[in-house]
């Protein structure tokens, strides 16, 4: 089993999901069932898929759960921006955010291509 802890991507994505928590705590009130929500549970899962994944025995799961937690942080993106948009973001947060997002995506990019090069092919029985 691997040790989260020592990811960089991990860590990162952990400090994402306190951020996004940080942010939405200012967001309307008549958000809380909405992009509140939404933003948590897709901020959550990035750092929780990593953790499940280091987990995993084997090498294609561990690369599936990266590529699961991949897809929440671009979800988590998305959201950011249209949250941004409709001024629920204080300005003094959006840099902020939007770089942390970004950095985040890029190890874990890395990450996720670094394992999918040294993959092994599956072996042709003759």
């Amino acid at each position: 089993m691997r040790d989260h802890k020592k990811l960089r991507a991990f860590e990162l994505a952990d400090q994402l999901a306190l951020l996004i928590y940080k942010i939405t705590s200012d967001f309307p009130k008549t958000e809380m069932f909405g992009i509140t929500s939404q933003m948590r549970r897709a901020a959550v899962s990035v750092p929780s898929n990593i953790v499940e994944g280091c987990a995993r025995e084997s090498q294609p799961e561990y690369l599936r759960f990266l590529e699961i937690a991949f897809a929440s942080l671009r979800e988590l993106s998305y959201q950011f921006g249209l949250a941004t948009r409709l001024g629920f973001v204080k300005e003094a947060h959006q840099d902020e955010c939007s770089s942390k997002i970004e950095e985040t995506e890029k190890v874990l990019a890395a990450l996720i291509r670094s394992l999918r090069k040294n993959k092994k092919p599956n072996s042709l029985i003759a």
